[in-house]
């Protein structure tokens, strides 16, 4: 039986003001809406009141569907999913509930209720949903970033330790750079505690670490071959005359002159009168061939390749000779067919210069070993000389540590000569220019030497040899040989002795008694730097002069012994990035490593220039020549 409903005149009002719709009384029927075990009696009591005001009966039953709100099954589906109806889980069940009042009744069964309800919900869920998943975002790309961070910066890292050239400069060495003095940017700080960790430790000599700053280039497929194809036969008894020579110069250049003149006496079968030596050159040196060479051994090692006496005979003392300045760089096709001639008429001819009077290149094989024979072979230092020279050598070596010989010509004839005035003082510059005046032969008077610096044509500063034996890693506990005489300028030599308190000289290595001989004989003395020198372990030069090619050709013909060539044009220019603070200590140091990493000596062809006197010195690099690739021998 269907429900009656009874209203007066006044339902339809009724209705509307008591609608879910009309915002007056929605916040008064709000707690029809809360979920608690009061509800229903609140709910009761207000339709009761509200039926009695408006003259409804007062009593009326109402089946509500499954999917009421006010249904458990509803609710439970909404708990549940959310999006699932409930009359598809509770098909055809009904419930049975009691309220009072039909307007009651009305807003509960109003769709916009269920719908409001829904969505808060939904929206709830969703918000909730939606925080999680940002947590979870937040806590993925925190574990990301610390995983990227491990794996990229030690790759970073690994690269960084194996560059030779870093990249860029850190923003601590920035800040270095700015609030530091000059001192710290250059490393002083901390380079002494880096250079053997930079260096590799390859082996080990006598319990002292061996590293590659130490290592020899690779040489193993090269030898001397100076006695190959050699002709062991008497020499012809004819000669066409004697000549006599004045080797001009300091001792290396005198050196290479004398080697010149043996060849020279070869090619115009001549008779060479021992040399004579120069007295007259800056040193004033009065030692003869004999207090330096040990001549007897010069002649029994030549005794089969030229003719070689002593003095003159009386036959021909008394000619008088004719005196001959034989053109530099002269191939022996001018010797045959110029000299020769004169050496015919005259019988004994002599020669004023001995320097540079053969080429480079151009020449006979034979005539180019011939060269060797006398220079490696032939022209032996003499007794007092070697001995003491070897005495300095232990003593270098003591407790088996391994030295360097470093050659600073910065002596002041040197400076004098080149122009050179790097970090003097106004009043040194110009006594220097002052001895460039007196001497006739300088042709060079006015020199740029700024200019000259940046082009590489000075010989590098006490305090630039100290940066580039700190860039290339040798630590500060490294011996140094000094193969030079007194450095010019006040206080010159206090960089170089504060980072290297090692160094020695033939002074200080020996005894007052031991240098006694030598005193007031500069080429003695360079001939006992020059053994010393030899038999280091790394020779170093800051001045492409006579000596550092004398040493360094032997070095190479003795088995490419490390000798570190110094690129000084490019070095210079990374020198005054550094002291602008315009690179780190670190990159300038891979950079001295990268520039030098092919310039320590290994074998390489000797190759003939445009103009002789730029080319390289045969001296300098006897290959090809003396020294021979034996994996192009069948």
């Amino acid at each position: 039986m269907v429900p009656q409903r009874h209203h007066n005149s006044n339902d339809g009002v009724s209705q509307r003001v008591n609608s879910p719709r009309f915002s007056g009384p929605i916040t008064r029927r709000a707690h029809s809406f809360k979920r608690n075990n009061n509800s229903n009696d609140i709910n009761n009591s207000t339709n009761s009141n509200t039926i009695q005001n408006n003259g409804l009966s007062s009593h009326h039953e109402i089946d509500l569907p499954v999917n009421s709100p006010r249904s458990e099954a509803f609710r439970s589906t909404v708990l549940v999913d959310g999006f699932e109806s409930g009359l598809e889980r509770k098909t055809g069940q009904h419930v049975s509930q009691r309220t009072h009042g039909g307007v009651a009744a009305k807003s509960l069964l109003n769709p916009g209720f269920v719908s409001l309800d829904f969505r808060l919900r939904e929206k709830r869920k969703l918000g909730h949903l939606m925080f999680m998943m940002f947590c979870g975002l937040c806590l993925f790309l925190g574990i990301l970033k610390i995983c990227m961070n491990g794996w990229f910066g030690s790759v970073i890292e690994t690269n960084e330790s194996h560059q030779d050239k870093p990249d860029s400069i850190t923003s601590r060495n920035q800040v270095d750079q700015k609030s530091h003095n000059l001192r710290y940017r250059e490393g002083e700080s901390s380079m002494e505690r880096t250079p053997m960790m930079e260096s590799r430790v390859v082996g080990s000599q006598n319990g002292v670490e061996y590293s590659e700053i130490w290592t020899k280039p690779d040489s193993e497929n090269f030898a001397p071959c100076i006695d190959e194809g050699r002709r062991h036969k008497k020499l012809d008894a004819k000669t066409n005359g004697y000549i006599l020579v004045n080797a001009n110069g300091g001792l290396n250049q005198m050196r290479f002159g004398i080697c010149d003149m043996v060849v020279i006496a070869k090619v115009m079968k001549a008779v060479l009168v021992l040399p004579s030596l120069d007295h007259k050159s800056y040193w004033a040196d009065e030692s003869g061939f004999k207090d330096l060479f040990n001549w007897q051994h010069f002649l029994q090692t030549l005794e089969n390749d030229v003719h070689i006496v002593e003095t003159l005979p009386p036959a021909y003392a008394e000619l008088v000779p004719f005196n001959k300045t034989p053109i530099s760089w002269s191939k022996t096709g001018y010797y045959k067919a110029e000299v020769l001639p004169l050496l015919k008429q005259h019988k004994v001819m002599y020669f004023t210069h001995t320097d540079s009077r053969l080429a480079n290149n151009g020449l006979s094989s034979s005539i180019q070993k011939l060269r060797c024979r006398v220079n490696f072979e032939a022209l032996k230092y003499s007794s007092p000389i070697e001995e003491l020279g070897n005495t300095l050598v232990s003593r270098m070596r003591q407790n088996g540590s391994l030295y360097i010989a470093l050659h600073l010509r910065y002596e002041k004839d040197m400076l004098a000569f080149t122009g050179c005035s790097h970090n003097l003082t106004t009043a040194e510059d110009d006594e220097l220019r002052r001895m460039r005046y007196e001497v006739a032969h300088w042709k060079e008077k006015e020199i740029n030497g700024t200019e000259r610096r940046l082009l590489g044509g000075c010989p590098l500063t006490p305090r630039e040899t100290s940066l580039l034996l700190r860039g290339l890693g040798f630590p500060s506990s490294t011996r140094i040989y000094l193969v030079a005489g007194e450095a010019y300028g006040n206080g010159s030599m206090q960089y170089l002795k504060d980072h290297f308190p090692n160094i020695y000289s033939h002074s200080t290595l020996s005894t007052e008694d031991e240098l006694n001989p030598f005193k007031n004989h500069q080429n003695m003395l360079a001939g006992i730097d020059y053994v010393v020198a030899l038999q280091s372990d790394v020779f170093i030069y800051t001045y492409d002069g006579n000596m550092a090619k004398a040493i360094q050709g032997h070095r190479r013909f003795e088995g490419f012994k490390k000798t570190i060539s110094p690129d000084k044009e490019n070095f210079v220019k990374l020198v005054d990035n550094l002291d602008e603070g315009k690179i780190s200590w670190k990159k300038f140091s891979s950079k001295v490593k990268a520039l030098h990493k092919n310039r320590a000596g290994a074998p390489y062809l000797r190759v003939a220039g445009e103009f002789p006197k730029l080319e390289e010195s045969f001296y300098a690099n006897p290959y090809p020549g003396c020294i021979c690739d034996k994996t192009t021998e069948k």
